[in-house]
């Protein structure tokens, strides 16, 4: 958890000093007094000064702020041009990437994106405190993906029904699995399980006998 240990000449200029420091409000801090500090004889001779800790709770806002500074170094890191945009969901830390030429960031079928959400929420969570869940989009890319996934799952539901054999579709994600699950639950003519240990677990639409 991040913290500053501040002296000062009181424990009130120490306490401000260090919220100065960590850029937050005293609500968003632990204080510690470590040492109070005297004054001393004539307010000189034999004083010591105020000694304090301030550590940074682990709240939901914290969070937000460290998502925001991650994802901002590696878009400055991979030179792109692209600005983001941070919202606070359900709980959840949601993430919007925009900008020009971020097929990069994407990667192949959104692998480069999840990687990075990945790595966010590792970093988001590491400090402690209620987990977060942190999801990252670039450009609405995730909607346009269930999209594709949801028509893709019923097309090869469809073969599989017509054709009376089992689909195994390509390697996938926990959640767009779980996207073709809950689009084929209702699906009369099929059934559907996962097979395989990831990266390699893909979904499997078997026909009804």
């Amino acid at each position: 958890m991040k913290s500053v240990e501040i002296v000062a000449r009181s424990v009130e200029e120490a306490i401000e000093e260090g919220l100065k420091q960590l850029d937050v409000t005293r609500d968003e801090v632990e204080i510690s007094v470590i040492e109070e500090g005297t004054k001393g004889f004539l307010g000189i001779l034999g004083s010591r000064q105020a000694k304090v800790c301030l550590t940074i709770k682990p709240n939901i806002t914290w969070k937000v702020r460290i998502a925001e500074e991650y994802v901002t170094n590696i878009i400055d890191l991979m030179k792109l041009d692209a600005k983001i945009d941070t919202v606070i969901e359900d709980d959840n830390i949601k993430v919007n990437i925009t900008g020009e030429q971020l097929g990069l960031l994407i990667g192949r079928r959104g692998q480069t994106l999840d990687a990075l959400q990945f790595l966010t929420s590792m970093v988001v969570n590491r400090e402690g405190g209620e987990w977060a869940r942190v999801i990252i989009d670039v450009e609405a890319y995730r909607q346009r993906r269930e999209q594709t996934l949801r028509s893709l799952a019923r097309r090869l539901a469809s073969k599989a029904e017509s054709t009376g054999r089992r689909v195994a579709l390509d390697p996938m994600n926990a959640l767009e699995r779980r996207i073709v699950h809950s689009e084929l639950q209702d699906f009369g003519g099929v059934e559907t399980h996962s097979e395989g240990k990831d990266p390699y677990r893909r979904v499997i639409i078997v026909p009804k006998r």
